[in-house]
């Protein structure tokens, strides 16, 4: 009975395809419109990915001190090393390029050697006074301005590490962007548009290098170098998917139809991100390229199905309906494990991943049905197959390495076990040899200009990527107290201590700089007051800012005086090392600050980014584990065998182990972009195991249950499409090595790795299991041979069509 039914579902599904052609056409073109009309809602990131929940706690943290100071990563770094901008010329070019930015609406305010204020005692007034540092009727004389260097270098140290750095002679000068356009597409064109070109326009007529960082300007960049990106994946994949599709089957029509389907399932894909409202992000990005490299797969076992049926019997009808009927189930299945592999980020809670899974899932489930449907209807106009385009179903070249596989599986399953065995053992020791990275930087594009400039910084200054601290007192004005400002300094000297970051900064850098100028400008005296000192240094500091708009106290201290913020900067240095400094600044806390009169936070986008790598670390094995778990129930629902699910998991993870190995051996890291390898790698090497074993169960049939006959004849019959298509797949995902981000380089070569040894593990492992294992398979496929017949996909009304594959048997 299950079996009429199926079968008949399979016939019923053909016979509507063949028989509604012009309406079937219609419908996918009216579907295609709709989606079409879905890109106007398309939007890019112009955030950094943020790999947390959004109810861990590590979020709500950063979004209380964003709630609190604002955005904190609004501010861009220019940064110089040369003798010549002591030079009229250049400090000319470099005013002017200043008082260009300051013009810029979207620009808050720079803080520049040439505009630098400097704190100056009014005894009358008791005050300090902000004058400015640069005296502009002598900045043509050459002589004013190298005196003007030695007096930032020598006695200004409330800008060293700041503005300059006193060892190198390297200065650097920071232009805060207003709040509200940091994270729109407003920063993107000002950026773009208004302040590279400035800059350029300053390197030309000065023949100064300008160095350019700070998360705004790395943002910008990054996001137009994923955009670049798409593009190029996009036709790098149309094209070699392409030429290796003409290669094997080399007919013009096949291939035209192949990638027009693919075309219009990116043009789906676009859509359902429109349509969903998400954001494009370095992974949402590789969507259209998956749906490409997955979907000519599709094209290929359909087509070479269809001429195998023609070549076997001649008729263009039933060979178009067995390409629904035969291999209907095997596919779905396929394209099920598939996009069940992209499904299982869907359970990380992350918003980045969950909305890359249901996207890739679901373009991958609609591109099933879209080569389905399309494949067939479209041959049905076409003339028949010529000879030239079946000679690929006997040529040489794959004969001899499918008659090479037969070879080993037949007379030869020792040694495959004894490899198998032996690579097994030798992956195992490398893959505990991996290493974790948190980095924020290294998956960024390593040849970009901007990226040089990061690592500039990082040399000069000590990084651009900022980690704040924010310390509540528990009390209104309790920042201003002396005993919390000395345990502010106590923190601060730890800080400094570690070389992974940069001097920090916070209020207690006024308080220090009020007393260096209350002493008439003494460097010596830039320290905190004693106790004596405090009350008329710190009411000269409270009258020179109060009522003004330039309170340069109120973004390191709140409006309660409660909770003050300390920033630094750090370099890109990785989960591993991030963990060991957040430790040592979180025991450093500990002791400055009892628990039951001040709460600390640890906070910033590098810490952030960190804990979501974390996150996704830990979360690794289950998200294997249950792609594992939803891949085997749907073996069990295709195989009804518990035996067959082992056997077919085996030749799978095998490969996912040999990668982890050689991840370990070559030191690539584990890291957001390469944890996403394991989970798309295994949905796509099962697919190969499917298709043998569909394919097995059919030959069963056709071979009264005898397993050897079974075996060599799947081999035969499924071994050039399992080729064919893992070729694709290793060409397709090697597309993704053109990128400049480390991390889609990476996701790229593993996969394709992968999936090349799943081939060789699925047509050489799996027989050699299916033929040692064959007393026990066989017993139980007679025992369940009824319900098996699921995979069977023979009509019993198709008598013809039984007589000609006997015959042809």
């Amino acid at each position: 009975m299950k079996k009429k039914i199926h079968v008949g579902f399979w016939e019923f599904i053909a016979r509507i395809v063949l028989k509604n052609r012009i309406t079937i056409i219609a419908l996918i073109i009216l579907i295609t419109i709709f989606f079409g009309l879905q890109w106007k809602n398309i939007r890019f990131s112009f955030t950094e990915a943020n790999l947390l929940p959004d109810d861990h706690i590590v979020n709500k943290e950063y979004n209380a001190f964003l709630k609190e100071f604002g955005e904190e990563g609004n501010m861009i770094v220019v940064g110089i090393k040369s003798d010549a901008f002591f030079t009229p010329k250049a400090f000319e070019a470099w005013e002017k390029l200043t008082e260009s930015l300051k013009s810029q609406k979207e620009v808050d305010l720079v803080v520049s050697i040439s505009d630098l204020q400097k704190l100056q005692k009014n005894d009358s007034l008791q005050t300090f006074e902000l004058i400015p540092f640069v005296n502009q009727s002598k900045t043509k004389d050459p002589a004013y301005l190298k005196s003007l260097k030695t007096e930032l270098f020598d006695k200004m140290p409330f800008y060293e590490s700041l503005l300059f750095n006193k060892k190198s002679g390297s200065i650097r000068s920071a232009i805060y962007l207003d709040k509200k356009i940091v994270n729109t597409a407003h920063r993107k064109d000002f950026i773009l548009n208004d302040f590279i070109p400035k800059i350029k326009a300053f390197e030309e007529e000065t023949g100064i290098d300008l160095r350019v960082s700070g998360m705004p300007y790395i943002r910008t960049l990054n996001a137009k170098s994923i955009t670049d990106e798409i593009s190029l994946f996009v036709g790098a994949s149309l094209l070699v998917t392409s030429l290796i599709f003409f290669f094997f089957f080399r007919s013009f029509r096949a291939t035209l139809i192949s990638m027009v389907i693919v075309i219009i399932g990116v043009m789906w894909t676009f859509g359902l991100l429109g349509l969903f409202n998400y954001e494009i992000t370095v992974l949402t990005a590789l969507v259209p390229s998956l749906v490409i490299v997955i979907g000519v797969p599709n094209c290929i076992f359909l087509t070479n199905k269809y001429q195998q049926e023609y070549l076997a019997h001649g008729n263009k009808a039933r060979a178009l309906q067995r390409v629904i009927t035969k291999v209907g189930t095997a596919t779905l299945m396929t394209n099920l494990t598939t996009a069940a592999g992209f499904a299982t980020f869907i359970i990380t809670n992350s918003v980045l991943l969950k909305e890359f899974g249901i996207v890739a899932s679901i373009s991958i489930m609609a591109l099933f049905f879209l080569c389905l449907i399309v494949v067939p209807v479209y041959y049905s106009y076409q003339p028949v197959p010529k000879a030239k385009h079946l000679e690929h179903l006997s040529r040489n070249y794959t004969q001899s390495f499918m008659n090479w596989i037969e070879e080993m599986v037949r007379y030869k399953r020792r040694y495959v076990y004894l490899v198998a065995s032996l690579i097994f053992i030798v992956s195992t020791f490398g893959a505990f040899q991996i290493n974790t990275s948190g980095s924020l930087i290294e998956d960024m594009p390593q040849k970009t200009d901007f990226f040089k400039d990061i690592k500039f910084f990082e040399k000069e200054f000590n990084g651009v990527m900022p980690l704040e601290i924010t310390i509540d007192t528990k009390r209104k004005k309790g920042v201003m107290k002396l005993s919390t400002l000395r345990k502010m300094d106590e923190l601060q000297k730890k800080i400094e201590e570690i070389p992974e970051l940069s001097k920090p900064v916070s209020i207690l850098n006024l308080i220090k700089y009020s007393k260096q100028a209350y002493y008439n400008g003494n460097p010596d005296f830039y320290e905190l007051p004693t106790s004596q000192e405090q009350n008329f240094i710190l009411s000269y500091a409270k009258n020179a800012t109060k009522n003004t708009d330039k309170n340069i106290m109120k973004s390191y201290v709140d409006s309660t005086g409660q909770t003050a913020r300390i920033t630094t900067f750090m370099k890109d240095i990785g989960t591993g090392n991030m963990a060991k400094i957040e430790d040592e600044l979180q025991k450093k806390i500990d002791e400055v600050f009892p628990a039951d009169r001040y709460k600390v936070t640890m906070t910033g986008k590098a810490l952030v980014f960190e804990k979501g790598t974390k996150y996704l670390l830990n979360n690794l094995v289950s998200s294997i584990l249950f792609a594992i778990l939803l891949i085997s129930i749907l073996m069990v629902f295709m195989f009804r065998s518990f035996k067959m699910v082992i056997v077919s998991l085996i030749p799978n993870l095998l490969p996912l182990m040999i990668t982890a190995g050689l991840m370990g051996y070559f030191g690539i890291p584990l890291k957001p972009s390469t944890i996403l390898v394991f989970s798309i790698a295994f949905g796509l090497s099962v697919d190969d195991t499917i298709h043998f074993l569909a394919q097995y169960r059919q030959e069963l049939t056709k071979n009264n249950w005898k397993i050897k006959r079974s075996v060599y004849a799947t081999l035969k019959e499924a071994g050039v499409s399992m080729f064919y298509t893992s070729v694709v797949l290793f060409a397709g995902f090697s597309v993704f090595m053109l990128s400049d981000f480390g991390g889609t380089v990476a996701l790229g070569g593993l996969i394709a790795i992968t999936l090349g040894f799943g081939m060789l593990s699925n047509l050489m492992l799996l027989p050699c299991l299916v033929l040692t294992l064959n007393k026990s398979l066989a017993n139980q496929q007679e025992f369940i041979k009824p319900k098996f017949d699921v995979l069977a996909d023979m009509s019993e009304n198709d008598e013809e069509a039984n007589q000609d594959v006997n015959n042809k048997d």
